[in-house]
């Protein structure tokens, strides 16, 4: 059921992610260099979803501000459709921890907001952000503002809003962490519905491993910080999934173990740093 994978599945020539030796120093206030990755080697297929968990504080979200050019590498390299990341690649959705929905516009501006920055007219701009909308379940609210959403709506505010322009590299850094258990399975089971058959190359930063598990084509495994990958594990499980059902299968439970024991180690680790800090 479970296998071991390396990090690089078949045909990675023409891998729409490929990091190599990715490694991230940062200059600390004193002067001091810090680590936050070192030695990433990854691959990510077109139209494959990738999961990547580690202890807290490893360097998950520094990998992702690698591959979308907000960062650039200390060391090694980062391509994107085999080219060198050297600022922001085109096609790139990026959802972060924290919705990233302007204030002081209603809904439907917000997502029509990408659009409205690449030129497209207002009119095309705004009837495209009503088509999502009716996708995210929002149909209703264009009018309203964020403040007057509940979490959960601003989420799905959110994922239109990066998926209305069609990336074809999509980012996820903890986008549904903040939200209860029950809107979170919703949120999952739609993004998962959502993406199906774009064919956009996926990574997916989480703590929660069951949302790994049940989200992911692979589960990456990073150690204690500075990160690297550890481990790789294959999710073959079937879609289209169901989040709810899919953890109660014995296959889930399996897959689940797999990882953990794989994951604590890492986390022992940094549990460890940091009472020796505390000492």
């Amino acid at each position: 059921m479970t296998q071991i994978t390396s990090s690089s599945p078949p045909g990675t020539a023409t891998a729409a992610i490929c990091l190599r030796g990715a490694t991230k120093r940062f200059t600390t206030l004193d002067g001091a260099g810090f680590t936050a990755i070192r030695d990433v080697d990854l691959d990510v297929a077109a139209g494959e979803f990738v999961s990547v968990v580690g202890p807290t504080g490893c360097g998950k979200s520094t990998t992702l501000s690698l591959v979308s050019g907000l960062e650039p590498p200390s060391a090694g390299t980062v391509t994107v459709h085999g080219a060198h990341v050297t600022s922001i690649p085109d096609g790139v959705g990026y959802m972060f921890q924290a919705d990233a929905v302007l204030p002081w516009k209603n809904v439907l501006d917000n997502v029509a907001l990408g659009l409205r920055y690449r030129g497209v007219s207002k009119a095309e701009a705004h009837a495209r952000a009503r088509d999502w909308l009716g996708r995210v379940g929002l149909t209703g609210f264009e009018d309203r503002y964020p403040h007057q959403l509940s979490g959960g709506m601003r989420k799905r505010v959110a994922m239109a809003q990066t998926l209305i322009t069609e990336p074809d590299l999509l980012l996820l850094d903890e986008p549904f962490g903040a939200l209860d258990v029950q809107t979170r399975e919703l949120m999952q089971n739609e993004l998962l519905e959502l993406w199906s058959g774009t064919g956009a190359a996926v990574v997916f930063v989480t703590h929660d491993l069951t949302e790994a598990i049940s989200l992911a084509d692979r589960v990456v495994v990073m150690t204690a910080g500075p990160a690297t990958v550890k481990d790789v594990v294959t999710i073959d499980l079937p879609r289209p999934r169901d989040v709810e059902e899919i953890r109660l299968t014995p296959e889930f439970v399996e897959l689940y173990k797999r990882v953990w024991d794989s994951l604590r180690e890492e986390v022992e680790i940094t549990r460890a740093r940091g009472a020796s800090h505390v000492a």
